[in-house]
Order: structure tokens, then sequence, then C-alpha cells
């Protein structure tokens, strides 16, 4: 063939002879990770009703408080009043807050607990109102009847579970045709709804709230589980709280390794939970970065800085660090994984349901219904009101 002197460039894409150079791969961008439901991985069980339900129990507690404002001599008084009488017996030996005093209570009447101070010869200490008791131990009589029996009560918690749906539809003719980048459109519109509920099945699990009247749903109330957040009752701590010391400058309320120790410690000194998850959004994961950054060492022909925590080890237990995106900028989550699940309702996890047709279409929803089980909500903790900005 002789040269024409066809050029593309003069010509363009209008050019007939040449194809269109659209790239065979598909750029998405949109967020849509999953790492708090990765990380807890698939439940061992599955839910069998939409108000999903399980027991939690107690051993009998051993700690109480002094419960009585008209306090006299306290420190030779023999007669005080605790909050909870029916936690002790005749021969226990108890301790007031870290005070080195031993008493031993030798009488019980309701409230009021009749004790031989200075037992075992130490020094007598204040009785002091709201000091805390620990019962250190009974002491049987040799010989005695059996004491009375006593036990806890089993509880019942319950959440709900929710339905995750999309729908989608893809005509014949787009069926037919042979698109770019795919090689089915049904197949790929599958794909990015489930994305899509995944990413809201996080967000519920961690923000998630049930409604305030018939959460188990009706014809009018539509039924939502109750996140990791809303569950949580026992363990809110905020910095300055008495509980939790300040931030970084004393004042303020940067998240730093205080912050995080004493909340760990607080979780684990009324709980045999084990926290081993910590989930935090992009600020507070840079703070829990910074933890070790006044300790890195690098050699003269080091080329690559790493700043980055993923597991924290502490004397409370070790913890991944998970970052989500959907965690409130504020807080942080302290949880112990063991106890958590995410769990469908049998035969409900995510699938597809064709639906019927109507015309030169295919149709179906991709749909799926999850609740969350979280076991002992007193084993898990979150630190709020944290700040979200170094100034």
């Amino acid at each position: 063939m002789s040269f024409t002197g066809k050029a593309t460039y003069s010509a363009g894409a209008t050019l007939p002879e040449n194809a269109e150079d659209v790239s065979d791969l598909i750029g998405i961008v949109s967020p849509h990770e999953t790492p708090l439901l990765d990380h807890l991985g698939d439940p061992a069980r599955i839910a069998t009703s939409t108000v999903h339900e399980w027991l939690e129990d107690t051993l009998l507690p051993n700690t109480d408080a002094v419960d009585d404002g008209s306090l006299s001599n306290p420190t030779t008084l023999t007669v005080f009043t605790v909050e909870n009488g029916d936690r002790f017996q005749v021969g226990d030996q108890i301790r007031l807050g870290n005070k080195s005093e031993v008493m031993f209570v030798t009488g019980i009447s309701g409230d009021d607990l009749t004790v031989v101070r200075n037992y075992g010869g130490l020094t007598n200490a204040s009785v002091v109102d709201n000091d805390v008791i620990t019962i250190i131990g009974n002491a049987a009589l040799e010989g005695d009847d059996a004491p009375g029996a006593r036990f806890t009560n089993r509880s019942r918690k319950q959440n709900y579970t929710q339905i995750f749906t999309q729908s989608l539809e893809v005509s014949g003719s787009q069926l037919a045709a042979s698109p770019i980048g795919l090689a089915d459109e049904m197949e790929y519109q599958k794909t990015q709804r489930l994305r899509e509920l995944l990413r809201d099945l996080e967000n519920c699990v961690i923000n998630g709230r049930a409604a305030g009247s018939d959460p188990q749903g009706s014809s009018t109330v539509r039924r939502t589980m109750r996140g990791v957040i809303a569950s949580l009752t026992t363990n809110l701590f905020t910095v300055n709280s008495g509980v939790i010391p300040a931030g970084d400058g004393g004042n303020d309320d940067l998240l730093n390794e205080d912050v995080l120790n004493a909340a760990l410690r607080a979780v684990w000194s009324q709980s045999a939970g084990q926290i081993d998850t910590i989930v935090c959004g992009g600020f507070q994961k840079r703070r829990i970065n910074g933890f070790v950054s006044s300790n890195r060492r690098f050699a003269d022909d080091d080329t690559k800085f790493t700043d980055l925590v993923q597991m924290y080890e502490s004397d409370f237990g070790v913890c991944r660090v998970v970052l989500s995106r959907w965690m409130p900028s504020d807080k942080v989550l302290l949880l112990d994984a063991s106890r958590l699940a995410v769990m469908p309702l049998s035969s409900r996890s995510f699938h597809f349901k064709p639906l019927a047709a109507t015309g030169d279409s295919h149709s179906g929803q991709v749909i799926g219904e999850y609740t969350l089980e979280m076991r002992n909500e007193n084993a898990h903790a979150i630190v709020g009101g944290l700040a979200t900005s170094n100034s």
C-alpha cells in the first residue's frame, strides 16, 4: 500500500479505521473496606430469631462500700452500715480501700456490720463514708453446719436483627451488549451493591442504635440493631474524669499512653475480660503511632521511615489496633473480640434474590439480615471526648 499521509493528529478519533482506546479497567475510589468485620471474622453461630438473646452471669460480688454518713469515732467504731449487707457473711475478713487494717465480721443485721477491729494486730484505720470494702475471704467454723446457699441470677440480654438490602436492574439490551471492562453487567452490579451493604453493616455494628419504641419492628417501625457504642453503659471514660488522667500538657484531652493505660486498667480491675482490640479513626490512630516516636533510632544508611503501631502491648493485654473510618473522630473503642459476634439470621446472610421480570429487564436485590451479639458489655470500654487536633 502506498503512503497516504494520514496522521492521527490531523484526523483525531474521527478516523474510522482507528479503534477507541478505552482501558479495560474500572477505577473505584469510594471507601468500602470493613476492617472491624475482617478482624472479628465469621461467627461460630447464627441467629435464629429477629430478637436475638443470650444469657450472662456473674460471680457473687466480693466488694461493697461503706454507706454511713453519721460515722463517729472512725478508728474505734465496731458497727457501721454498708450498701449491700447481703454480700457479707459472719466469718468474713474485710479491708477498706487501700488501708492496711483487716477487720473480722462477727454479726450482720440488715446492712449493719459488726466487726472486730485491728484483726491480726494491724493498726486501726479510719472508717470513711463511701470507702470501698474488699471481702478478702470467709473462714468457716470447724464442725459447723453448712451455710445458707447463695447464688446469682442469670440475666437475659438481647439485640435485634437489621435487614440490609439494595435493588438492581439491568435491561435486556445491556446484558446482550459487550460492556468495556466487564464480563457481565449483572454480576458487576451485584458486587457493587454487596460492597455498599458490607460497608453499611460495619458502620451499624459500630454506631447503630435500636429504635426507642417497638425495637422489634412493626409495619411502620424498621428494625435496627444496637451497635457497640450504644451497647456500652459501664465503662464510659473521658479524660480528667478521675478515672482517666488528663492528656498531654496536663490540662487538655489529647490521647496519650497514660490515658489509654488508665482505661485498660479500669476495665481490668472489674472484669475478667481481656481487651485485645483498639478501634479508632485516623487522628487517634496517629496519636497511638506517636507513642513510640521518641524512641525510634535510625542508622545512617536507613532509607525508610516507619511510623506505625499495629499491636499495642501493655500490662493489661495485647491489643490489635484497628483503623476504621466509621469510628467517631473523638472516640476510641477498647474491645474483647472474643465476646463479639456479627451474626446473620439463619439462611439470611448476604445473597442475591432474583425478582420477577415485568418487562425487558432483569432485576433482583442483594439482601441480608444481621445482628450484633456483644456479651458482657462491662468487658469493653470507650474513651470519648478526645481532642481531634493537636492545636
